[in-house]
Formats: C-alpha cells, sequence, structure tokens
C-alpha cells in the first residue's frame, strides 16, 4: 500500500487555514488567532510524519501554505480599516509570516530530497527554477513568465551572515536582508535601483541583482501603478545622476536613520522613491522595525544611530502592495535557516550574557587594512577582497573590525550546526526543527563557557 500522508498533518494545515480567514472583532481575537498559527506550526514535527508520503504532495502544501498567508496578507488592509493593527497584532502577523516560510522551505528541502548545492553546481537566478522555487501569487499568474513592472520593489536575502545580522538585527526578526526597486527604461531593460553598503547608490542590471549570491525574493507590487511607476523614475534619474563625473555619490548609511543627511541604506532608498512618486502623500513604512537590542556595542560598532527604523521585511505588511511571486533556492535555505537561528543566539547572548566583541591584534590589522583599501580602484578591490572585505570610504575601522568578527564568530558555530543537520538528514531523512536547532546552539555556549568566538564575558568588574 502507498504511504498516505499523516491525518494530523492536514488537520493541522486545515486549521491553519480556519484561523487565517477567521472573522474577528477586536484586536485581541485576532491577536489570539495569530498566535495560534504560529504555535501550531512552530510545535509541528516532521518526525511525527510519513517522509515519503510527506514528499510527493510537497508541491500542493507549499501551494496552500503560500496561498494561505497572501491571502491573510490580503486582509490586512481591512484590519486597517477596523483599527485592528495594534501592536500585539502587527507583531503576530510578523511571526506568522515568518514561520510560515520556513515550514514551506522545509517542504520544499523534503521535495527534492535535501539536495545542497555541490562544488561545481550551477548558481540560481532569482525567480528561476522548476521545483516550485517560484510561487506565484494567483491574480498575477502567468504561465510563460514573471512579468516585471517598472516601480515593483524586490525583497531579498543573501547567504552572508552579516545578511543574517541585519534580517535579525530588529524587534521583528525577518528572513530578508536588502531590498531594492525596479526601473524599465524606453528600450525595456529591466534596471533595480538599490544602496550596497559596498557601493552606496547604484542602478545595476535587474538579472545580475537576481544572480548575485541570493537563497530567496519576493516581488512586491504597489496597487497604483502611476505612483509606482513614477516612484520607479524618480529614484532611478538620482541615482543616475549622482554617479556621473562630476556630482557627488550617494554614499551608505550605517544610522538606519530615515530623515537625517542624504544618503540612502536600502530600505530608505525605496521610502524615498515612493515618497516622492505619491508627492509626499505615501511614507513607507507603516509599521516599523524597534531596534531594541539592550546591549549596544554591537549596534556602536556598525554605526547604528536609529531606535526605529525601516527594515527591508517591514513591506510584508504594507497593504498598499500585494505580493507577486516568491522564490526560494530549496538547496539552501537550510543554511541561511541556521544562520538566522545562529544570529537570534548570538544576540541574546549579547542582551542576556552581556557579552562583546573583543578585538584582537590580527583582526585590528584587518580592518585597517580594509580601510586603507577604500581608497583603491574598484578592480584592486575585488582582487583583494579574499583577504579583507570591501569597504565603502565612509565605514569607520571599527564597523570593519565589527563586520569581521561577526563573520569569524558566527562561521565556525553555524559550520557545526550544518554537520549536525546533515546528520539529521542522513539518519532520518529531515532537516532540523528549530527546538533541536536552539538546543544545539546552547549546547554550544555552555561548552565554551559563555565565550563565542570574538564574543566575550565583560569582566567582572563591569558585571556587578
Amino acid at each position: 500500500m502507498a504511504p498516505v500522508v499523516s491525518q494530523q498533518f492536514i488537520k493541522d494545515l486545515e486549521r491553519l487555514e480556519q484561523l487565517a480567514y477567521a472573522p474577528v472583532i477586536g484586536p485581541e481575537g485576532l491577536a489570539r488567532n495569530l498566535a495560534k498559527i504560529y504555535e501550531t506550526v512552530a510545535t509541528a514535527h516532521f518526525s511525527k510524519h510519513d517522509l515519503k508520503a510527506v514528499r510527493s504532495v510537497a508541491p500542493e502544501l507549499m501551494y496552500r501554505l503560500f496561498d494561505l498567508r497572501t491571502g491573510l496578507r490580503e486582509r490586512i488592509a481591512d484590519f486597517e480599516k477596523r483599527n485592528l493593527m495594534t501592536p500585539d497584532v502587527v507583531q503576530g502577523l510578523r511571526d506568522a509570516f515568518r514561520i510560515l516560510r520556513y515550514v514551506t522551505d522545509m517542504l520544499g528541502e523534503i521535495a527534492i530530497n535535501n539536495a545542497r548545492v555541490g562544488e561545481g553546481d550551477y548558481a540560481m537566478r532569482g525567480f528561476t527554477g522548476k521545483d516550485r522555487n517560484t510561487l506565484v501569487n494567483a491574480e498575477f499568474y502567468n504561465a510563460k513568465e514573471l512579468p516585471f513592472r517598472t516601480g515593483d520593489v524586490v525583497l531579498v536575502r543573501g547567504r552572508a551572515h552579516n545578511s543574517a545580522a541585519i534580517a535579525r538585527i530588529g524587534s521583528g526578526d525577518s528572513q530578508f536582508s536588502h531590498t531594492g526597486i525596479v526601473y524599465i527604461d524606453g528600450e525595456g531593460k529591466h534596471w533595480l535601483v538599490e544602496a550596497l553598503i559596498e557601493d552606496g547608490a547604484i542602478v545595476n542590471m535587474l538579472a545580475h541583482a537576481l544572480d548575485h549570491g541570493i537563497v530567496r525574493a519576493v516581488l512586491y507590487r504597489h496597487k497604483d501603478p502611476e505612483i509606482a511607476a513614477l516612484a520607479a523614475e524618480r529614484v532611478h534619474d538620482l541615482v543616475r545622476r549622482s554617479r556621473r563625473w562630476g556630482h557627488r555619490r550617494i554614499r551608505y548609511d550605517f544610522s538606519m536613520q530615515l530623515d537625517k543627511g542624504r544618503n540612502f541604506f536600502c530600505s530608505k532608498l525605496v521610502r524615498y522613491a515612493f515618497e516622492k512618486g505619491s508627492n509626499g502623500r505615501y511614507r513607507m513604512p507603516r509599521y516599523m522595525t524597534a531596534i531594541a537590542m539592550k546591549n549596544r556595542d554591537f549596534l556602536d560598532r556598525i554605526g547604528v544611530t536609529a531606535e526605529q527604523t525601516y527594515a527591508p521585511a517591514d513591506i510584508d505588511i504594507e497593504s498598499a502592495f500585494d505580493i507577486v511571486a516568491e522564490w526560494q533556492d530549496y538547496r539552501e535555505t537550510s543554511n541561511i535557516r541556521l544562520q538566522d537561528f545562529t544570529m537570534d543566539k548570538l544576540f541574546e547572548w549579547m542582551d542576556g550574557y552581556g557579552l562583546r566583541f573583543h578585538e584582537t591584534p590580527a583582526i585590528r590589522a584587518v580592518s585597517v587594512l580594509g580601510r586603507f583599501s577604500s581608497y583603491f580602484s574598484e578592480g584592486a578591490k575585488h582582487m583583494l577582497s579574499g583577504l579583507f572585505p570591501r569597504v565603502p570610504r565612509n565605514m569607520p575601522r571599527k564597523t570593519v573590525a565589527a563586520v569581521a568578527m561577526l563573520h569569524k564568530t558566527a562561521e565556525p558555530v553555524y559550520r557545526e550546526l550544518q554537520a549536525h543537520e546533515a546528520r539529521c538528514i542522513a539518519e532520518f531523512g529531515r532537516p532540523l526543527h528549530g527546538d533541536e536547532i536552539f538546543a544545539q546552539l546552547e549546547a554550544i555556549r555552555v561548552r565554551e563557557n559563555g565565550n563565542i568566538g570574538y564574543l566575550v564575558s565583560p569582566p567582572a568588574s563591569s558585571k556587578a
């Protein structure tokens, strides 16, 4: 007899759908329903299910979860009209969307039999692939291609540890680290206008941006095409002019302050675009992310001075935008999940145990050389990028050091988690559950006596 999916799995999915579409009277009931969605998914465990059966129906389940998210998201405009979007509801939506993405990722991984990118494997471009890599909103489905429109906003997640740090630095943990706006010129060429740490505000070919080390991407579309088109045109023209000879470049803004200075970080650029495109009528985001770390050591090192900001993933609860499509490379989603959880714990330990980065002479040397390299030509920067990170001229030395220490602290922890997950896949055929990942991370902290890489406990005198 062919294996069948556990009835509990189907019941859980049906319960999620009921909760997502249930009528609500007040914000308290809505917040409870969202919390139940999170709890139902967070406590689900693939060890309780027949994985062969799950694999056979995974594409259908992935689309049901995607449709559940898009359906829930489409209700936000109504929630706003009814004054239901309290802080608890906003956080509940963030949590629900995040956990539903994770379980969709895990279904995708199981569907491809936990294949991983190996040496010599091709890098997949965003919004390509044949294993349900791209999930498309039924309202925008086109069997032939994914039609981009000028003014579309792209949200992405890269592979680096600093991408995980950007995604998790705010109060609303997310799975995204970067955003940009699509501009289609008169010749039909597709561009992405974005602000990068290394280059500041820049215009790149969209294909290059989608081919450049990303693991997940979401395409959002503003409901007013005129506002979107004007937003893309205004910011494109501004950034193009800034790159011409004799014009002042728009540098990367490390402060994450929204209304100070002429420099941009990625989502501040998108905010500027839509503010100009709407003639000041529309300002993003409606629901900001708080920078809530109590231990300011890391924030001070990387130059963040904002207490609240527009984090890239805040667009996920902007009712003025629709989700057109969502893409992920299931060969790598487990890797960024491990990075996410590693960064969660590093930040938790910084706050809970007062851990701080400790610079060694070697790190100081790397940061000084990296800072000095900001004056090299672009070609020289690329040649030396294996020795120290490419840095812009406005990145302070202590920020270069912090990025290096973050990478060197997170990398061995992440590699150990990868090995643990590989054993789990070999033995049970499934990726690690979140509880298993966090348990392993805590075991590492205990084993290392609280000092993790370049993160060390404060002196006893400062604890008193």
